[in-house]
């Protein structure tokens, strides 16, 4: 039976996939793709599942309200909150199309949607990409595994090569601090 020295342990050598080149190069990828969103006066929308539905909140929080530095806020929106929306989209046409819909309403031309996986084969997040293409959205998954489905359709794959879902998820949140804190330096110079 394992006990918490060894989950930390385990926890800890994961960590060690933050240093693959691949990782890092599509993180900068992104980084630049959302600063160039917001510069131009664009928006960025994020969902997710579950856990990742927390981590998507989690992001648009750091954004609309600040990470490490007092600043303007910046435009981002959780696709995860409205229980109102999910609940009819859900109802009225299927689980599947809960973040497309939105993505549909919410979403314009230059905008950045980020979806959020530990398998990439979420298909109400595989929706929510197709319909980002339709509209000239760009799209980013935090993905893991081997990116799943996701990891062939996003136009930045941020992969983490893991089949652990907790240290996925941790890597996770590594990558989306690492995000907020380069979008506000470039954005709060």
């Amino acid at each position: 039976m394992k006990n918490v020295s060894d989950i930390f342990r385990e926890a800890y050598e994961y960590r060690n996939v933050l240093l693959d080149k691949e990782l890092i190069s599509s993180v900068e990828k992104a980084v630049e793709l959302l600063i160039e969103t917001l510069k131009n006066g664009n928006k960025i929308l994020v969902a997710g599942n579950g856990g990742s539905s927390a981590d998507s909140q989690h992001l648009v929080g750091e954004l609309v309200g600040r990470f490490l530095k007092e600043r303007r806020a910046l435009p981002g929106i959780a696709l995860t909150t409205n229980t109102s929306i999910l609940t009819a989209i859900g109802n009225d046409y299927s689980f599947d199309r809960v973040f497309s819909r939105q993505v549909e309403a919410l979403g314009n031309r230059g905008d950045a949607l980020i979806v959020i996986s530990t398998s990439g084969n979420a298909l109400n997040l595989i929706s929510a990409v197709n319909t980002a293409k339709s509209l000239s959205i760009n799209t980013i998954g935090l993905l893991g595994c081997d990116g799943g489905k996701l990891g062939g359709l996003v136009d930045i794959p941020i992969i983490v090569r893991l089949n652990s879902t907790p240290r996925i998820q941790e890597i996770h949140i590594v990558i989306i601090h690492t995000m907020c804190e380069l979008i506000e330096a470039e954005l709060c110079k």
